[in-house]
């Protein structure tokens, strides 16, 4: 190691740290740390540290003999994740004062890095307990506290219309697709106003709970989210989001995709048919699959052949129907009917030998009335079964034309669009309803074991609103990292080649020839081997940054790992520099 003063035209010369090898008979340099700000006596007094036996004693033996390792601190995941947000401009995304906006991104880096409460970020931030480098690169105070992240918090949700509107000027303009779903997370706590029973997602029973609504481009990027009470609907929250498109982001066409309990047909009527340039993408329920099938608009018989046909019908003026049949969906769902079929039948034959006992029996057509709705359960089978109740009998058949009559449209779906042909083809409008699987990986992502958008704790609904607010603008730093990430990932990075390769749009995806060769050998193209995007955050970590100190009056100085050809090869396609 040694200093070298590099001219800096008509600036001070650049002092830097460096290290020299020889490789192939070439002599090569790498920068190890820039001193510039530091005073002559102490780049003089380093000088005569790198000239001693002890530091020629460090370079040739790898030892300590001069220098001790004070500290280390994971870094290199820190310099990955704050490069993405600097690559996607979050500074001036956000708008804060600087002071803000640094703690922002350590709130947002941390839900990528280590999703913790608020009072665990603030202790990890500290210098004194640092769990990471975070604080350092960003240049936090030496005590920043949770009220300081609770205030940084504040100015977000504050600007959350702002941002949001900038992330859709980014990635959406007149006549894209917008998805649209929405999920439920349970809530810790009595007193926040948001908080409120509702249907589990989650199935957390006897929990409060709020719902969250979240908007994504086609290929599945989040541009805004909205929190919900718990007891909200889907077509309530779809009507905010109709009101939030028009005015708040100023899209005068634009393409709604959601699924049939989202886009219903009053809010077609009330909603969407009322909006100039509003369209919609979604499917019908089965009762009205079932209407279409017994006017005859759908002929079972074309399917032999196809498994797409486009069709209109009067019931649904001025839109179009794409029928679709899936012959694995049809084989699934009558599994799962025998199955639901087979266990119900056991319940009514338990039943009925309850019934028939000599030793307390069944008595009453009430009493069996509700033990027959008990056994039904939540099956939904009771349509398929035919029962005679009597005071002190009970008895019961299968209805074999109910079943067949329902096992007709096993793997048929429809959906249902205002685009016209002119505009998107149904194998297109097909494919863009099938999209909204992008938002549903989304919520998984924000929900599950990644950000760890639950429980939540808070009480005020604005801090309930800015910690989602938060986790949708991590998941929109970590889906950018996933895609540029790819070719070292599990991911599939052939798309094209995987599209090309479907027997049709209605048969499920394939992954490309590339991404299975990825699975079986666990290797990249390259050579190296395959992570998922957490294993490759954690191999990120291990480039540290040590704090050293001497023994002489050198003052403290860092030093960074030597990074691996993974992590080089990762920054490269982060577009990074290496630490």
């Amino acid at each position: 190691m040694f200093i070298d003063v590099v001219p800096n035209r008509n600036s001070p010369p650049a002092v830097l740290l460096r290290e020299s090898s020889r490789e192939n008979g070439k002599v090569t340099k790498r920068t190890i740390a820039n001193l510039s700000d530091w005073s002559e006596d102490k780049i003089n007094a380093l000088r005569v540290v790198l000239k001693s036996d002890g530091a020629v004693d460090v370079v040739k033996r790898g030892g300590f003999t001069g220098l001790t390792i004070t500290r280390s601190l994971p870094h290199g995941h820190v310099v990955a994740t704050l490069g993405a947000m600097t690559r996607l401009k979050f500074q001036d995304l956000l708008g804060l004062n600087p002071a803000t906006s640094q703690r922002v991104l350590a709130l947002i880096a941390s839900r990528i890095l280590d999703p913790q409460p608020k009072l665990a970020v603030a202790r990890a931030l500290s210098h004194e307990s640092s769990q990471w480098s975070l604080s350092q690169v960003l240049g936090l105070p030496e005590h920043t506290t949770s009220d300081d992240l609770y205030e940084a918090m504040d100015a977000l949700v504050a600007r959350q219309g702002a941002i949001e509107k900038a992330l859709v000027k980014r990635h959406l303009n007149d006549g894209s697709l917008l998805l649209y779903d929405l999920t439920s997370t349970y809530f810790e706590g009595h007193t926040c106003p948001l908080a409120a029973y509702g249907h589990s997602r989650d199935g957390k029973r006897g929990l409060l709970q709020i719902t969250v609504g979240l908007l994504c481009n086609r290929d599945g990027c989040p541009v805004a989210v909205e929190v919900f009470p718990g007891n909200t609907g889907d077509p309530t929250s779809f009507t905010a989001q109709v009101v939030k498109i028009r005015e708040r982001f100023g899209l005068s066409q634009v393409i709604m995709v959601g699924d049939r309990g989202m886009i219903t047909s009053a809010r077609i009527r009330e909603d969407l048919r009322s909006q100039p340039g509003m369209d919609w993408i979604t499917a019908l329920r089965n009762a009205d699959i079932r209407r279409l099938r017994d006017q005859g608009a759908i002929q079972l018989g074309i399917f032999d052949a196809t498994n797409l046909a486009e069709i209109t019908s009067a019931d649904f003026p001025g839109e179009r129907l794409m029928v679709c049949r899936n012959p694995l969906l049809a084989t699934e769902r009558t599994r799962k009917r025998n199955e639901l079929l087979d266990t119900t039948q056991e319940r009514l034959e338990e039943l009925a030998r309850r019934v028939q006992r000599a030793e307390k029996p069944l008595r009453g057509k009430v009493a069996i009335a509700r033990a027959v709705e008990r056994a039904f359960g939540s099956h939904k089978m009771a349509k398929h079964f035919i029962l005679t109740i009597e005071d002190d009998a009970f008895g019961w058949k299968r209805n074999q034309d109910q079943i067949a009559k329902e096992a007709e449209l096993d793997g048929f779906y429809v959906i249902r669009t205002s685009v016209p042909v002119q505009q998107m083809s149904a194998t297109d409008a097909v494919a863009a309803y099938k999209d909204l699987a992008t938002v549903e990986r989304a919520f998984r992502t924000m929900k599950g074991i990644d950000l760890k958008i639950r429980p939540i704790h808070h009480v005020r609904e604005d801090r309930v609103r800015a910690h989602v607010f938060l986790c949708m603008l991590a998941y929109y730093v970590e889906y950018h990292m996933r895609t540029w990430l790819a070719p070292i990932l599990f991911h599939d990075d052939d798309r094209e080649s995987a599209a090309a390769d479907r027997i049709d749009i209605v048969s499920p995806a394939v992954r490309s020839e590339k991404a299975h060769q990825k699975d079986a050998s666990k290797r990249t193209q390259e050579g190296g081997p395959v992570h998922s995007f957490h294993t490759l955050i954690k191999d990120l970590s291990t480039i540290a940054m040590n704090t050293l100190s001497s023994k002489s009056d050198l003052p403290p100085f860092t030093l960074v790992t030597r990074p691996t050809a993974v992590q080089e090869r990762a920054f490269a396609l982060l577009k990074i520099p290496v630490p």
